[in-house]
């Protein structure tokens, strides 16, 4: 099956240092600041990436179970596959996962550009359901993103 051009790229400007954008990401106290109930983080190529949204449904329908660190940059780059939410069965339980890749550039001491590119999406009409679906859902995570940076910043001060 052919992998098309087609991807998912949002960016944002995120009220905090790169560093502390950079431990959200990849750190289960960060993510747990911005997404998810809970997480396995393992910051190391073939690492585990789980993040669980789902807590109350069964192991394996809770998020992005099986899903693995693919590559990083400290304080630049993470990138990470990652699999379908479990409404879409049959594309969540194939072999094949997509990636992301999260970009961060420090733009001031307290300012951080992000910018989040979803890869890798099948030539097959079952896998549109699935773009759009993230297509929504990366917005919905850069706003938790930033609301958590927003409320961090209103706690410092």
């Amino acid at each position: 099956m052919k992998i098309l051009d087609k991807q998912i790229k949002k960016t944002r400007l995120i009220k905090e240092s790169v560093e502390k954008v950079w431990w959200r990401w990849t750190t289960h106290e960060g993510l747990k600041t911005f997404m998810g109930g809970d997480n396995k983080i393992e910051l190391t190529p073939s690492g585990a990436f789980e993040i669980y949204f789902l807590m109350d449904n069964p192991v394996g329908h809770r998020g992005s179970e099986g899903c693995k660190v693919l590559s990083y940059l400290p304080y630049q780059m993470i990138s990470f596959s990652w699999n379908a939410p479990p409404e879409h069965k049959e594309i969540r339980e194939s072999e094949y996962k997509t990636w992301v890749v999260v970009n961060l550039k420090s733009i001031s001491e307290n300012q951080t550009e992000i910018t989040l590119t979803h890869l890798g999406w099948l030539d097959d009409e079952k896998w549109i359901a699935v773009f759009d679906y993230f297509n929504t859902a990366w917005e919905m995570v850069l706003d938790w993103l930033n609301n958590a940076s927003v409320k961090n910043d209103t706690a410092e001060h």
